[in-house]
């Protein structure tokens, strides 16, 4: 299962390739995620500019101007970026591509990841109740004196 330092690995492996970069189309091949990808997802994301990839806990933010993909890697998921047309293998879900000819792809054979939207993220259900991030200056002694 990739644990918090494999999902901030993946971050900082993909920030530079699609930070700055337009969303030319998403495709989603199997909406039967952890939770199923929501409907209209694509055309939230298609035509907008990638301003930055997060991180809170073990969820990937992928920030755009109208809102957040949430990405989670489940249990046996990675993100890696391919050129854009790379045929995709039996447990490739989706891609994200990008005006530079690549995509950003999500592989998951046990399908516990997941794609998911939202315009504040850090008020959606799975990440507003998170204790501080252990790399963030809130998680300190006192706090685990508390």
């Amino acid at each position: 299962m990739p644990e918090l330092p494999e999902v901030e690995t993946s971050r900082r492996g993909i920030e530079p390739w699609i930070v700055d970069r337009t969303i030319a189309g998403v495709t989603v091949r199997d909406r039967r995620l952890r939770w199923p990808v929501p409907s209209g997802i694509e055309s939230k994301l298609r035509g907008e500019t990638i301003r930055s990839v997060g991180r809170r806990a073990k969820y990937l933010l992928i920030k755009t101007d109208n809102g957040t993909a949430i990405v989670h890697l489940g249990m046996t998921g990675s993100v890696f970026i391919i050129d854009t047309g790379t045929p995709a293998g039996v447990h490739d879900h989706f891609d994200i591509e990008l005006d530079s000819g690549k995509a950003l792809r999500f592989r998951d054979p046990r399908r516990f990841g997941s794609f998911l939207f939202s315009r504040r993220p850090l008020e959606h259900p799975l990440l507003a109740r998170l204790g501080p991030e252990p790399l963030g200056d809130a998680f300190n002694g006192e706090y685990l004196w508390r």
